[in-house]
């Protein structure tokens, strides 16, 4: 890898899914290992990871995996700008369009309120701005997280 000041690890998996948990670990954990393996020998200023909301009732394997990613960013101590989307509508994913009514009625009430907003759905184009802006904006110190109303907001 080439010196840079910023790095975006954008590995996964296609089409997550409960039965693609070895795949998580195989591929998923496995490339971020090697990418902040180099990020540290190569002296990176700004790790640019995107992970995955939670808690959630599903895709424990996947977010278990994501959360270990997460951890092996913060053990080494990089600077870390960490992206927490739930589904990410966009070419060949738009069939959570259909779940739009119910996160609606869902903002709406304190019981559900926060849920709804931690794992909504983020549009396409609203992820890639918000890794622009990550990308083109000042290093953190230490490691920032954006959730889904961040992203929407970037």
């Amino acid at each position: 890898m080439p010196e840079s000041d910023v790095y975006v690890h954008l590995v996964g998996v296609a089409h997550p899914s409960p039965a693609k948990a070895r795949e998580f670990r195989e591929i998923d954990l496995r490339s971020l290992e090697v990418s902040v393996d180099v990020a540290v020998r190569r002296g990176v200023k700004h790790f640019v990871f995107v992970s995955v909301a939670r808690p959630a009732s599903v895709m424990k394997p996947y977010q278990e995996v994501r959360a270990q990613c997460e951890d092996l960013i913060i053990k080494a101590g990089l600077s870390a700008t960490i992206l927490r989307p739930w589904y990410i509508l966009g070419p060949g994913h738009w069939w959570p369009l259909v779940l739009l009514p119910i996160y609606s009625i869902a903002e709406r009430f304190a019981a559900t309120r926060a849920g709804a907003l931690r794992l909504g759905l983020v549009r396409h184009h609203e992820i890639v701005r918000a890794l622009a802006n990550v990308v083109e904006g000042p290093t953190p110190a230490g490691q920032h997280y954006i959730d889904v109303p961040g992203i929407r907001a970037a």
